[in-house]
Protein backbone atom coordinates (compact mmCIF):
# COMPACT_ATOMS: atom_id res chain seq x y z
CA UNK A 1 0.00 0.00 0.00
CA UNK A 2 1.54 3.57 -1.05
CA UNK A 3 0.07 6.28 0.82
CA UNK A 4 0.18 10.06 0.70
CA UNK A 5 -0.53 12.90 3.36
CA UNK A 6 -1.51 16.73 2.73
CA UNK A 7 0.20 19.31 4.37
CA UNK A 8 -1.48 18.78 7.63
CA UNK A 9 0.00 15.07 7.79
CA UNK A 10 -3.74 13.71 6.89
CA UNK A 11 -4.48 11.04 4.81
CA UNK A 12 -5.18 12.34 1.00
CA UNK A 13 -5.26 9.26 -0.49
CA UNK A 14 -3.88 5.40 -1.30
CA UNK A 15 -3.24 3.33 -3.65
CA UNK A 16 -2.88 -0.67 -3.08
CA UNK A 17 -3.49 -3.71 -5.01
CA UNK A 18 -4.23 -7.55 -4.27
CA UNK A 19 -4.78 -10.62 -6.21
CA UNK A 20 -6.84 -10.73 -9.25
CA UNK A 21 -7.98 -14.12 -9.23
CA UNK A 22 -6.83 -17.21 -6.33
CA UNK A 23 -5.56 -19.53 -8.74
CA UNK A 24 -1.69 -20.21 -9.74
CA UNK A 25 -2.47 -19.46 -13.35
CA UNK A 26 -3.28 -15.82 -12.36
CA UNK A 27 -0.16 -15.27 -10.13
CA UNK A 28 1.44 -12.24 -12.24
CA UNK A 29 -1.91 -10.27 -12.75
CA UNK A 30 -2.88 -8.16 -9.78
CA UNK A 31 -6.04 -5.60 -9.37
CA UNK A 32 -5.66 -2.02 -7.89
CA UNK A 33 -7.06 0.65 -5.91
CA UNK A 34 -6.67 4.20 -5.90
CA UNK A 35 -8.46 6.59 -3.82
CA UNK A 36 -7.95 10.29 -3.14
CA UNK A 37 -10.02 12.12 -0.26
CA UNK A 38 -12.60 14.23 -2.12
CA UNK A 39 -10.97 17.10 -1.12
CA UNK A 40 -8.17 17.10 -2.68
CA UNK A 41 -8.87 15.74 -6.06
CA UNK A 42 -7.50 17.21 -9.53
CA UNK A 43 -4.53 18.01 -7.99
CA UNK A 44 -2.62 15.20 -9.50
CA UNK A 45 -2.34 12.89 -6.56
CA UNK A 46 -3.98 10.01 -8.29
CA UNK A 47 -1.36 10.35 -10.60
CA UNK A 48 1.00 10.04 -8.12
CA UNK A 49 -0.33 7.13 -6.79
CA UNK A 50 -1.09 5.15 -9.96
CA UNK A 51 2.37 5.96 -11.20
CA UNK A 52 4.41 4.54 -7.98
CA UNK A 53 1.88 1.55 -8.12
CA UNK A 54 2.97 0.67 -11.74
CA UNK A 55 6.27 0.99 -10.78
CA UNK A 56 6.03 -1.24 -7.51
CA UNK A 57 4.06 -3.73 -9.56
CA UNK A 58 7.00 -4.08 -12.14
CA UNK A 59 9.84 -4.12 -9.45
CA UNK A 60 7.59 -6.95 -7.44
CA UNK A 61 7.84 -9.19 -11.45
CA UNK A 62 3.96 -8.47 -11.68
CA UNK A 63 2.83 -8.89 -15.42
CA UNK A 64 -0.64 -7.15 -15.78
CA UNK A 65 -2.16 -4.58 -13.70
CA UNK A 66 -6.09 -4.67 -13.92
CA UNK A 67 -8.17 -1.44 -12.34
CA UNK A 68 -11.56 -1.83 -12.63
CA UNK A 69 -13.48 1.44 -12.74
CA UNK A 70 -17.12 2.99 -12.18
CA UNK A 71 -18.42 3.93 -15.81
CA UNK A 72 -19.68 7.23 -15.15
CA UNK A 73 -15.85 8.15 -13.09
CA UNK A 74 -14.44 10.09 -16.26
CA UNK A 75 -11.21 11.41 -14.41
CA UNK A 76 -10.54 7.62 -13.14
CA UNK A 77 -10.85 6.54 -16.62
CA UNK A 78 -8.45 9.38 -18.05
CA UNK A 79 -6.38 9.06 -15.44
CA UNK A 80 -6.26 4.90 -16.40
CA UNK A 81 -5.82 5.92 -20.35
CA UNK A 82 -3.28 8.67 -19.63
CA UNK A 83 -1.02 6.24 -17.71
CA UNK A 84 -1.33 3.53 -21.02
CA UNK A 85 -4.01 1.42 -19.41
CA UNK A 86 -6.37 -0.05 -21.94
CA UNK A 87 -10.45 -0.48 -22.02
CA UNK A 88 -10.45 -4.49 -21.43
CA UNK A 89 -14.78 -4.44 -21.41
CA UNK A 90 -17.55 -4.20 -18.66
CA UNK A 91 -20.58 -5.69 -16.80
CA UNK A 92 -23.19 -4.04 -16.20
CA UNK A 93 -24.68 -3.64 -12.84
CA UNK A 94 -22.72 -5.61 -10.49
CA UNK A 95 -22.46 -3.05 -7.87
CA UNK A 96 -24.42 -0.63 -6.19
CA UNK A 97 -23.81 2.47 -4.17
CA UNK A 98 -25.25 5.90 -3.80
CA UNK A 99 -28.31 4.94 -4.28
CA UNK A 100 -27.86 3.44 -8.19
CA UNK A 101 -26.46 0.53 -9.92
CA UNK A 102 -22.83 0.61 -11.02
CA UNK A 103 -21.43 -0.21 -14.44
CA UNK A 104 -17.98 -1.46 -14.47
CA UNK A 105 -15.41 -1.09 -16.67
CA UNK A 106 -12.00 -3.23 -17.02
CA UNK A 107 -8.80 -1.24 -17.88
CA UNK A 108 -5.10 -3.09 -18.05
CA UNK A 109 -1.55 -2.17 -18.57
CA UNK A 110 0.63 -4.90 -19.30
CA UNK A 111 4.54 -4.63 -18.04
CA UNK A 112 7.22 -5.96 -19.15
CA UNK A 113 7.95 -8.18 -16.41
CA UNK A 114 8.52 -10.58 -15.10
CA UNK A 115 11.98 -11.43 -17.19
CA UNK A 116 11.11 -15.62 -16.59
CA UNK A 117 7.66 -16.58 -15.75
CA UNK A 118 6.88 -20.14 -14.39
CA UNK A 119 3.97 -22.21 -13.68
CA UNK A 120 2.42 -22.48 -10.58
Amino acid sequence: MIGLEDDGGRLAGFASYGHFRDWPAYKYTVEHSVYVRSDVRARGLGATLLKALIQQAQEQDYHVMVGAVDRRNEASVRLHMKLGFIHAGALNEVGYKFGRWLDLSFYVLTLPTPASPTDG
